[in-house]
């Protein structure tokens, strides 16, 4: 008489069962990594300060905190390298310039200049890119407004990935020790002179934007 062999089945449904399991649970964390973010999560995640790593430059209290969550976790890798570079120590000895990060994904460039009066200045955006702005050495203001408010005084070009604006904003201190974060929805007025301030050394990264 042949035997019954009653595990088969039973454990047939249960390993279906449990990659069914982990198949949820995948996609549960795909959701989860893709959805927007709310005001309250972006600000704990800002501040647990996980992406900082051993960053000792703080972020600026202008800077949008659900985009900046949105766009470092769908390119934490690339948003890893952009802060490896910002946290380099040699940054006031670097020569103005264009360094390559991650090919056309992520680079840097570094100059220096005197910043202009109010009038010599321009808003602009970008939608290619996301800048952060990084004074190295001396102080200047930056502008900072909703780009949907804004008038367009020059429209998009793609080739140099700049529109330009006339707009009311906010201004603000740039100097050594905080960042900023420019993403497509935000127009920027950089380079803005400070009186008894003349030269600036500044790093600019330029991160491509994930859609």
């Amino acid at each position: 008489m042949k035997k019954l062999d009653i595990t088969k089945r039973p454990l047939k449904k249960f390993s279906l069962f449990v990659g069914f399991g982990l198949l949820t649970l995948s996609c549960f964390a795909q959701d989860q990594d893709s959805k927007s973010w709310t005001q309250e999560k972006a600000n704990q995640w800002m501040q647990t300060g996980d992406w900082k790593k051993d960053l000792h430059a703080g972020a600026h209290p202008s800077v949008s905190a659900v985009e900046f969550a949105e766009q470092y976790h769908k390119n934490k890798m690339l948003w890893d390298k952009a802060f490896l570079f910002l946290g380099r120590k040699d940054l006031d000895t670097l020569s103005p310039g264009t360094y390559p990060i991650d090919g056309e994904n992520v680079f840097a460039i570094i100059s220096v200049y005197n910043p202009k009066d109010m009038e010599q200045t321009r808003w602009e955006s970008h939608r290619k890119y996301t800048d952060l702005h990084y004074v190295i050495r001396g102080k200047e203001k930056i502008g900072v407004a909703d780009v949907s408010q804004a008038k367009v005084t020059e429209p998009y070009d793609q080739a140099k990935d700049i529109a330009h604006y006339e707009s009311d904003g906010k201004y603000y201190i740039a100097e050594p020790g905080v960042f900023f974060l420019f993403f497509p929805q935000q127009a920027h007025r950089p380079g803005i002179k400070i009186e008894g301030d003349s030269s600036v050394k500044k790093l600019v990264i330029k991160i491509i934007v994930a859609k």
